[in-house]
């Protein structure tokens, strides 16, 4: 009988909702409120945030602040920033624009590359080389990342050993983490099993971090699937906003609220003020005149019910 390893006592949270979030809201959200919220998830106890992504302001409009947001951080002990790159030209932009940390993603699908990136996968895979070399040179900690690692809306399944190699070449060329996305959510706890216990034994203590859409539902059981691997870094957003654009159904990641209020039942640490969480996803949905995917932010402000 296999015995299932323990859970990690601890688990490092990275907050995407500035950047994988508002990437998909309509309504731009002004620069001095990104600054604002950031201020919150730092009081919030959240040490790993990412900002903005750098990209073509006339794809993803709501990023086209990203130089000035970067540029005017107040430099926090123990909190990192960072920022989405996609091409040379976007680490460029970061590494001017101040920031230490870039994660620097390419596609596992060529259709979705194509879409996301405006270029095919085998043009995709030479440019992050340079990429990892400007960053490098600039002395970045740099993030390497494949997207759509569980599968495609447009293609279907995705080869895992096609994801294999992708990983031992950008740990080749010297990434400092590697972060798998479930970026349509077609993630399941045995393909989170399968594809993660390889890329952990491929990188050999490169530090792998998750980052799971909940499109189907499935996002916390992935969770628990990784968990039981020994994954203790996972990215999510507050209230569970966001998607990708290019992606037609795409829906947001785990709610950040959701994860931690799940892992303190666990027993697991994360630092996280759950309660103030839940109050900047209320605000925002209050802003942007939705109701978010996440449950723990509505349940929080109940006083008419138990919560335990």
């Amino acid at each position: 009988m296999k015995v299932m390893m323990p859970y990690p006592p601890k688990v490092v949270i990275e907050e995407q909702g500035l950047r994988d979030g508002l990437q998909s809201e309509k309504t731009p959200l002004p620069t001095a409120k990104k600054s604002e919220l950031i201020d919150a998830l730092v009081d919030a106890g959240v040490r790993r945030i990412q900002v903005a992504s750098f990209v073509n302001p006339k794809r993803i409009p709501q990023m086209a602040d990203a130089d000035e947001l970067c540029a005017n951080l107040k430099q926090q002990p123990g909190v990192i920033y960072s920022a989405l790159v996609l091409n040379t030209r976007g680490i460029e932009r970061a590494a001017a624009a101040g920031l230490k940390h870039v994660s620097a993603s390419i596609s596992a699908s060529d259709t979705h590359s194509r879409k996301n990136a405006n270029a095919p996968l085998a043009d995709a895979r030479r440019q992050f080389a340079d990429m990892i070399k400007i960053g490098k040179a600039r002395g970045l900690t740099v993030s390497g990342g494949l997207q759509c690692v569980f599968g495609c809306r447009f293609e279907g399944a995705i080869d895992p050993e096609a994801v294999f190699d992708i990983v031992k070449e950008q740990l080749d060329q010297g990434i400092d983490e590697i972060v798998l996305a479930d970026t349509t959510g077609m993630a399941n706890p045995h393909s989170i099993q399968q594809i993660c216990a390889r890329v952990i034994e491929l990188a050999g203590g490169t530090p792998v971090i998750l980052h799971l859409h909940d499109t189907e539902g499935k996002g916390l059981a992935n969770v628990l699937a990784a968990l039981s691997l020994g994954v203790d870094h996972f990215d999510t957003t507050f209230g569970g906003i966001g998607g990708c654009p290019f992606i037609k159904g795409a829906s947001g990641n785990i709610a950040t609220e959701d994860l931690v209020w799940m892992l303190s039942q666990m027993g697991i640490e994360t630092g996280i003020d759950v309660g103030k969480i839940a109050a900047i996803s209320r605000k925002l949905e209050s802003f942007f005149k939705k109701q978010f995917a996440g449950k723990m932010h509505r349940l929080l402000a109940r006083d008419d019910i138990q919560v335990l």
